[in-house]
């Protein structure tokens, strides 16, 4: 047991931000995103055993916390958008950051695009996710999760304005 708890306390500070990051992304709300964030902790450790490791852990407990948000979301039969935000790079994001009226702008411009091309672009962006982690999420291949996020890209450069 006292190995099984420092694997769970482990893999909890290990993927703590990168699954509470990808939550804010979902509901805009931080305690909407806690609260995922504690359910997918604990249905990870309730489920542990069934992981098989056919994905890496963070592929694992993003889908877990995207599976209950839309369970949560249909449970209150309101669909509300998933917001994202930004560009390509960090370097981009922080700068875009700075900017409180282009950052809301990409805000606007994230919210107006269709899934899945919404939500691939979170994944990459702000989740961090490689393009065979989002495809494992989406049970689709590597290849259509990389076009997926370069259509998403065009998608919000045309939104934007840019060329």
């Amino acid at each position: 047991m006292g190995k099984e708890n420092g694997g769970t306390e482990k893999l909890y500070k290990t993927y703590y931000m990168r699954v509470f990051s990808y939550a804010m992304t979902l509901t805009e709300n931080r305690a909407q995103a806690e609260e995922i964030t504690q359910e997918t902790f604990f249905r990870a450790f309730s489920a542990q055993r069934r992981f098989r490791g056919d994905s890496d852990e963070a592929t694992w407990l993003c889908a877990i916390a995207k599976k209950y948000y839309l369970d949560e979301q249909r449970r209150r039969s309101r669909h509300k958008p998933i917001p994202e935000e930004v560009p390509d790079s960090a370097k981009e994001i922080g700068r875009i950051a700075e900017d409180r009226e282009s950052s809301f702008q990409v805000h606007l411009a994230l919210h107006q695009l269709d899934e899945p091309f919404r939500e691939v672009f979170t994944l990459r962006v702000f989740g961090e996710l490689s393009f065979r982690e989002i495809g494992i999420i989406f049970k689709k291949t590597e290849n259509w999760a990389r076009v997926t996020y370069h259509r998403a890209r065009l998608k919000l450069r045309e939104r934007m304005g840019e060329p």
